[in-house]
């Protein structure tokens, strides 16, 4: 047993999370109290919301594996990592090294989106799925809609079949491994949504470490200036769409000019709209085939 789960064995749960929020914090985490108390209740399996006794102590075995946990938080490896699920929009989520993990601003485009589709049985198109989160997302908000989930990893696939079939989508789904184009014999689409990666390679190393050593870098490296995927992508509504059909891309926060310019420029493309998410930066671009 570790030094430390040897100490924590024993302990008074209130005590233990103040000691690993201290640990955390030290490692620069800012949000250290609040993780401690996620990694507790993953070790105890107990639901966010559901109360629990400060009294309790763990046994030798919850110590040690907390320990891990806390050592593996303070190399910086993710929370979701350590974890296994995160959860997104009303969903839990399996999250694993090989997907990005879902941002509290990608819900920004699950809102536009489900703004945009019609009442009925429509079908949505997801490209570079990766966990699932978005497609699941706007399923579970529309019991008649069906969706098809395209990425280039099959490892990400992998993880969002499997979300897919825990949320009981499994019949309402189809995932494709490939590129951009891999689902346009599946078309059209009522629909077409996308989280892409949208960082200048160059920036990537420089970002924090749960993202610069941790995430997938595909889902990451948007070339040279962060917009190669945009340029892909937008040429290709007019292919995926029906007509009247909407898209919903994220975007960086510094991008809603070129993104807009660049659907505008597509002479098939319309009633563009930039969303800026909840701190007032540039989020989402939207538009519709003509």
């Amino acid at each position: 047993m570790s030094k430390a789960a040897s100490l924590w064995a024993g302990a008074k749960l209130s005590s233990l999370t103040r000691q690993i929020g201290d640990r955390l914090l030290a490692a620069g985490i800012a949000q250290g109290a609040l993780e401690a108390g996620f990694m507790v209740r993953a070790v105890l399996g107990k639901p966010t919301g559901e109360w629990i006794d400060p009294d309790i102590k763990l046994d030798s075995a919850q110590a040690e594996q907390l320990s891990a946990m806390c050592i593996r938080r303070e190399a910086r490896e993710p929370l979701s990592h350590i974890l296994g699920n995160w959860g997104f929009w009303s969903l839990d989520l399996d999250v694993t090294a090989d997907v990005l993990t879902p941002r509290p601003e990608t819900e920004i485009l699950v809102q536009e989106a489900l703004t945009a589709l019609a009442p009925g049985p429509v079908r949505i198109l997801d490209l570079g799925t990766g966990s699932g989160a978005i497609i699941l997302a706007l399923l579970a908000e529309r019991a008649s809609a069906s969706g098809v989930g395209v990425d280039i990893s099959p490892a990400a696939l992998k993880i969002a079949k499997a979300n897919g079939e825990k949320l009981g989508f499994d019949e309402r789904t189809q995932w494709i491994e490939g590129g951009w184009n891999a689902a346009l014999a599946q078309g059209p689409f009522d629909l077409v949504v996308s989280n892409p990666p949208y960082i200048a390679n160059a920036v990537i190393a420089g970002l924090e470490p749960e993202v610069a050593q941790f995430e997938p870098l595909v889902a990451l490296d948007g070339g040279k200036d962060g917009l190669d995927p945009y340029r892909d992508l937008l040429p290709l509504m007019g292919q995926y769409l029906k007509p009247g059909g909407v898209f919903v891309f994220e975007i960086g926060a510094d991008q809603g000019e070129a993104v807009t310019s660049m659907a505008k420029s597509q002479g098939n493309l319309h009633r563009i709209r930039l969303v800026q998410d909840f701190a007032k930066r540039d989020r989402v671009v939207s538009g519709m085939l003509s």
